[in-house]
């Protein structure tokens, strides 16, 4: 035992473990910070892509309400309860990657669990959200709230749809919330005009009147397009952040704050030959390169990245970006927990005294 309290009276000790009890006294003293279980991690997508391709050669969708391939964090598994398949990436965040066969749909189903959906490659896809129909391409963005109703599909018959999934899952098993079921319908009943919340809340210059704010954003689909063309437009009025470049923040169009009240997402922009300084916050991070190359220096190791790859930052870990193309801007999505602690005030952030751009960070 490491406490200043004597730990000699070894028949009291053992009886408090008989009862499945522990004395804190003897925990060690002195300052302490987060120590998280995940590690930083790379998942390269030139690696997984073909094992997606593989796996829709024999998981039929009659077959599997989901085809997913879940990017696994060795540290975070262990810590976190991981039942159906839901080990976290980082921390209490969920991704995988999805992909549909040309022409395929998969059975309609809902869960507890909020998720995002980041469109890597193909064209066609679409899901169906609470009777809502999106339309989605290459680096458009998706927001599934938590319990509603939704299954996918593809209407190209050339090329198959690949996309990330992001939840929080390990989040909602922690707090043993959870819950996922079918359809009874398998299939449902879209009414409304496709995208009809792009359509009425998709504009920042104009918003349906007498709006209710609501957990989730109301807004359910953030095209490739109009979000890259913000940041670009952003990025020629702003010096942006010397820790994450020129960074904007996807929002729920009825509060202006987070799309959900569990999980936030952004998108980056590395100007060329951008090299952010390192910082470090409480709270995990889920990143997808949606468009250039570069590398991540995170809690001292390096990672270089490529389009399409996902990595990760664990909580209160040292990290900084940098764009390697001199020429061209990159760009990365990520998703978070931080709308969890900013609810319950445990956002915390920092930056170093100087500049730390090697492998060498702070740590």
């Amino acid at each position: 035992m490491t406490g200043t309290v004597p730990d000699t009276d070894e028949e009291f000790y053992a009886r408090l473990a008989e009862l499945s009890t522990e004395a804190r006294w003897t925990a060690e003293e002195g300052a302490w910070s987060p120590q998280p279980a995940s590690a930083a991690m790379l998942w390269r997508y030139a690696d997984l892509r073909p094992l997606a391709l593989r796996s829709a050669q024999f998981v039929r969708s009659d077959a599997a309400a989901l085809r997913v391939m879940t990017l696994k964090n060795p540290g975070g598994a262990e810590q976190i309860a991981t039942p159906h398949g839901s080990a976290p990436a980082v921390g209490h965040l969920y991704t995988g990657l999805q992909l549909l066969n040309p022409g395929e749909s998969m059975t309609a189903h809902r869960h507890a669990a909020t998720a995002l959906r980041f469109i890597i490659e193909g064209t066609g896809a679409w899901t169906v959200i609470g009777g809502d129909r999106v339309e989605a391409g290459p680096g458009d963005f998706i927001v599934t709230p938590s319990r509603s109703w939704h299954e996918h599909g593809t209407d190209s018959l050339e090329e198959p749809v690949i996309w990330q999934d992001g939840t929080d899952d390990p989040l909602v098993n922690t707090l043993d919330a959870n819950f996922y079921e079918l359809h009874p319908d398998l299939h449902q009943v879209h009414g409304k005009p496709i995208d009809a919340s792009l359509r009425a809340h998709g504009s920042a210059l104009l918003r349906p009147d007498r709006r209710r704010a609501t957990p989730a954003s109301p807004l359910l689909h953030y095209p490739w397009e109009m979000a890259y063309s913000t940041l670009r437009g952003y990025a020629e009025v702003t010096d942006g952040s010397p820790y994450d470049g020129v960074l904007m923040e996807y929002q729920n169009p009825a509060t202006g704050g987070p799309v959900t009240p569990t999980l936030g997402a952004a998108l980056q922009m590395l100007r060329p030959g951008e090299r952010t300084r390192a910082h470090r916050h409480t709270g995990s991070v889920v990143y997808q390169v949606a468009k250039g190359r570069g590398h991540s220096v995170i809690a001292g190791t390096r990672f270089d990245w490529a389009p399409h790859d996902i990595f990760c930052v664990p909580s209160w870990a040292w990290h900084q970006h940098a764009n390697d193309d001199p020429d061209d801007d990159a760009c990365l999505f990520s998703f978070t927990d931080r709308p969890v602690l900013d609810a319950l005030g445990l956002y915390v952030e920092e930056a170093p005294d100087g500049d730390a751009d090697s492998p060498g960070s702070p740590t």
